[in-house]
């Protein structure tokens, strides 16, 4: 029985005679077969690898590198307990090797190699990290309580008692979207009808999408607080009652004092918009009669950075940016197409006006700007005595757009905003009055206002020494147009882009403008505490003088414009 089964299995391999062809083809693939799972093994665990092989590696790399000391070699050797190297004075090396062959010794001969190497190679270059592109632009946003700044929204039939704030607060404080009416405006979602008092709304939602915000106020080049102070003290000028006017500038000093970040520099990084001008927030008295409250005269916001529509030429805290105007481009290409059309734009009206005159004024020359033009063929009047005209944003445009003068008399003060419609207009702006924008906006106007502007001396026109067409018509054609080209060059920096379009616009508008010109003011305030020139703590008296001097020309000087500040001094400088 069991020689017939040793014969089957001896018939399976090919038997002793040679065999069947199966017994054949196994015999040629056995040896194949011993050959691949050797080879596999070989390389797969490394311990089938002779150790021999490995000493040699380990040898050579130590032995041709020469920077390697006596002390490091025999450390090597140490720790490898398998090789022993003599390193002689000419550099030479003798090996004796110890073979094992465990998997943990050849393990770490490995791992020695490769520690040779690591020790011989030089270390690679790191790549410095890329530059942060807000280094120099934070700004940290002080959590307000709702009481300065939302509650006034949600309370907005309270801010006016002749207007409708609700309409004028609505869409990011943009107002009403206005249509293409008749073709006046160009594109869709630019046009809003903008309240000119609704600065502090836009500024703020602007804000909340300005790419440098921080949460760590270390890192803050500035510090803002987002009080709307205008919509607060409209709701009171009229009334009789200068503690209502004062009460909540006093209450948000209060809280800023409270928080830390108001101790790092005494409230010189802070800045804040108040939406009017300067002296509805200048009351220097603490009679009830007094007009306006008292936020830029109180110690801790001499110290700060007040934005405002006019800056007083004689203090140093406040500082002018742009009127809002009915256009806020949400692109680039929007403020790009509108420049193209105004430069298209044929303009048979030599100069424009529009506005009214003020009777009670002994000092205005309006009514005398209102007579030449009414005289002139060349002049477009739009009267805005007890006429709702002047209200509608498309004929306010469309006057401007085909004037090329505009002109721009002081009204109740020295700024309008007209002015800024106007050059948004593409129409050159004649200022009678260098308070009118020259001392005021000088972070978004040129210093050089003969390139965009005209100024006519208003005591010539008040005296009937000039003849305003006249003098507007001697101007050179070339000139006209080197004007009108600034003027719709400056463009995209005088208007203020939809706060709702994030990150649409690359182009600098009237709000990055303003952000740069308070944290290149906080630098400089920076240094110079840091040197000592200026203490830490809020100025407790006035000693400033003619500042409009100070920030166009660097010094107090005579100048060619001090008759025109003269006579304010004794009304309106403290």
């Amino acid at each position: 029985m069991t020689g017939r089964r040793l014969s089957i299995v001896e018939r399976s391999i090919g038997g002793s005679g040679g065999g069947t062809r199966v017994g054949r083809r196994f015999w040629c693939i056995l040896p194949v077969a011993c050959v691949f799972w050797f080879t596999f093994f070989a390389f797969y665990r490394q311990s089938y690898i002779p150790t021999a092989t490995t000493t040699i590696a380990t040898t050579i790399i130590i032995t041709t590198t020469t920077n390697i000391t006596n002390a490091t070699a025999s450390a090597i050797c140490t720790a490898t307990d398998d090789t022993v190297t003599t390193t002689t004075s000419t550099n030479k090396t003798k090996t004796t090797t110890k073979t094992k062959t465990t998997d943990d010794e050849s393990s770490n001969k490995h791992g020695v190699a490769a520690a040779a190497v690591a020790r011989i190679r030089p270390p690679r270059a790191t790549r410095p990290p890329p530059p942060d592109p807000c280094a120099g632009r934070y700004v940290y946003v002080h959590d307000l309580p709702r009481r300065f700044n939302t509650d006034l929204l949600r309370d907005c039939r309270t801010l006016s008692s002749w207007t409708n704030m609700c309409k004028f607060t609505s869409n990011a404080g943009l107002g009403p979207a206005l249509g293409k009416s008749g073709g006046v405006f160009s594109g869709s979602g630019c046009w809003y009808g903008t309240n000119q008092f609704a600065l502090e709304v836009i500024f703020h939602n602007r804000m909340k999408q300005y790419a440098c915000l921080t949460k760590n106020s270390s890192l803050a080049s500035a510090v803002f607080i987002p009080f709307f102070a205008g919509l607060d003290v409209a709701r009171y000028l009229w009334g009789n009652s200068a503690t209502a006017r004062d009460a909540a500038s006093l209450d948000l000093v209060r809280w800023l004092r409270s928080r830390p970040e108001w101790g790092v520099m005494g409230g010189r990084d802070h800045f804040l918009v108040a939406g009017r001008i300067a002296w509805d927030f200048r009351r220097l008295t603490e009679s009830d009669s007094g007009w306006g409250n008292k936020l830029l005269v109180l110690p801790e916001t001499k110290n700060m950075s007040v934005l405002v529509l006019e800056s007083s030429p004689w203090h140093s805290n406040d500082f002018a940016i742009p009127y809002p105007t009915y256009f806020h481009p949400s692109k680039d290409g929007e403020v790009v197409s509108w420049q193209k059309r105004m430069r298209r734009t044929k303009r048979p009206w030599l100069f424009s006006f529009a506005g009214a005159p003020r009777p009670n004024q002994t000092d205005s020359i309006r009514g005398r700007i209102i007579e030449q033009c009414r005289g002139s063929r060349r002049c477009r009047l739009m009267d805005c005595t007890g006429s709702k005209e002047c209200y509608a944003p498309a004929r306010v445009m469309r006057a401007f757009e085909s004037s090329t003068f505009c002109l721009q008399p002081p009204g109740d003060s020295y700024t309008r905003r007209s002015a800024f419609d106007a050059m948004v207009a593409g129409c050159v702006p004649v200022f009678f009055h260098p308070g009118s924008a020259y001392v005021q906006y000088l972070w978004h106007l040129p210093r050089d206002y003969r390139s965009y502007s005209v100024l006519i001396p208003e005591e010539e026109v008040r005296e009937g020494k000039v003849s305003i067409e006249e003098r507007l018509g001697r101007i050179p054609e070339a000139e006209v147009r080197a004007m009108r080209e600034e003027v719709i060059r400056m463009i995209p920096r005088l208007v203020y882009a939809n706060p709702r379009a994030r990150g649409a616009t690359t182009v600098k508008d009237a709000f990055e403008v303003a952000v740069e010109g308070v944290i290149g003011r906080v630098d400089r305030l920076r240094k110079e505490m840091k040197s000592g020139e200026v203490p830490a703590a809020p100025h407790t008296e006035d000693v400033e003088h003619d500042n409009w001097k100070l920030e166009l020309v660097g010094n107090r000087g005579p100048h060619e414009w001090d008759r025109f500040f003269s006579n304010l001094s004794a009304t309106l400088r403290p």
